[in-house]
């Protein structure tokens, strides 16, 4: 996603330990991981409630145009096409 190697990880913990020092540097840590998992479950609740909003537009438009068949609910996993199975082994 950013393309971070591990070179610039080490840089990046280096400037962190010299601006927070060691005793502040977990406190920081464990405030940034819970920072990223809120927006991240914000995004997934976001991309989900849009999902169910396009699922109901689409129904919509097809009950208006005649279209059977708009009964399949969406997905929120991807799953294996009808022809794909899962291999085991």
């Amino acid at each position: 996603m950013f393309d971070i190697g591990l070179q610039e990880l080490i840089i990046i913990f280096l400037v962190a330990l010299l601006v927070f020092g060691p005793e502040r540097l977990p406190e920081v840590a464990k405030t940034m991981g819970k920072w990223f998992g809120d927006i991240g479950k914000s995004i997934q609740n976001t991309r989900a409630q849009m999902e169910r909003e396009f699922y109901e537009s689409e129904k919509e438009a097809g009950a208006e145009a005649g279209i059977p068949n708009m009964t399949d609910e969406p997905k929120s996993k991807k799953e294996p096409a009808s022809g794909e199975e899962k291999k085991e082994g």
